[in-house]
């Protein structure tokens, strides 16, 4: 396959420059909309916080688009969200919706024909509307408990057509309410996990004791083992390292370290006298992420989960690496 010629560099820089200009045009859209935020958005905010349904999240066209990223954004942060497609609402998916639930509509004109049978439903079962539009007096805006008004900015499309900066207005708006419920919900970093057990993200968000290793697979000694024994416990194990408990509590752990230090004699200690004390462990509820930063930071191999001072568990880097954790 011949490769092309390159460009000329006039032609390249006039490419570069309108596709800068598209960017600082949609930028300056996104400030206004920064700028404008007033009490409609928190009050949206509570709005969908209190409804003991979902988030219903509809538009036609390019709006749609938005809506259906929107919708997805909002059920992946925590607050149950849906996609209705207004056309197939008129064709009986209307039944999607029911009371109880919220509709956040996103149209920039607010005069989207399809979104008609939608609020005429919304009003009849009395579900609350959320208009997101650049028209509050629009028949959209009428007909909604809360108008999210969008800047009036122009599009980037030189035309002033494409929708650009509506579009990405809507997105960003949407994506402020998703956030702004999470803080509102209290949604944490572990629930956020429950949300996206997939993938490298979910990888990212795994606690120790989901990789842990724990109960009999737990090489464990007591200080006045033998260290015969203790050797045959590292060795049944197989994780290279043995934990010394008095009490239930953890004293000090045993390495391959210290069996070659103390190679001499070995077999005639306990392992108590060739333990190191004071080692390194973790919290069952750290994440497996920050294990494995701190076992390639002391260059070890494995690290015992300790919770108040008991040994409840072992995770090994090999768990974190097959698990996807990086």
């Amino acid at each position: 396959m011949t490769a092309a010629a390159p460009l000329p560099e006039t032609e390249t820089q006039d490419i570069l420059a309108e596709m800068s200009r598209v960017i600082r045009c949609e930028a300056e859209a996104l400030q206004m909309l920064a700028g404008g935020l007033g009490a409609p958005a928190a009050e949206a905010v509570r709005l969908i916080r209190e409804a003991p349904g979902r988030v219903i999240v509809t538009g036609m066209g390019k709006s749609g688009h938005v809506a259906r990223k929107v919708a997805a954004t909002f059920a992946s942060t925590g607050t149950p969200a849906q996609f209705v497609h207004p056309a197939e609402a008129s064709h009986g998916d209307l039944g999607m919706i029911a009371p109880g639930d919220v509709i956040l509509a996103i149209s920039n004109s607010g005069e989207t024909a399809e979104l008609a049978d939608m609020l005429t439903y919304a009003g009849r079962f009395d579900i609350p509307v959320i208009a997101v539009t650049k028209a509050p007096g629009s028949s959209l805006g009428r007909q909604a408990e809360i108008v999210l008004a969008l800047p009036d900015a122009p599009e980037a499309c030189p035309m002033g057509r494409a929708p650009t900066s509506s579009t990405t207005a809507s997105l960003a708006f949407g994506d402020a309410l998703a956030v702004a419920l999470m803080g509102a919900r209290g949604f944490a970093e572990e629930t956020f996990h429950a949300y996206h057990p997939g993938g490298r993200l979910g990888a990212q968000l795994l606690t120790v004791a989901a990789l842990m290793h724990e109960g009999a697979a737990l090489p464990v000694v007591t200080p006045q083992t033998p260290m015969s024994d203790g050797i045959l416990e590292i060795t049944a194990k197989g994780f290279g390292v043995a934990a010394v408990v008095e009490e239930g509590r953890l004293t000090g752990i045993i390495t391959d370290g210290d069996l070659r230090r103390h190679l001499a004699g070995l077999l005639d200690r306990t392992a108590g006298e060739i333990a190191t004390g004071s080692p390194l462990t973790i919290a069952p509820g750290a994440l497996a992420s920050e294990a494995l930063a701190l076992m390639n930071a002391r260059k070890i191999s494995s690290l015992f989960v300790v919770e108040g001072a008991a040994v409840v568990g072992l995770i090994h880097i090999h768990d974190c690496l097959r698990a996807g954790v990086a």
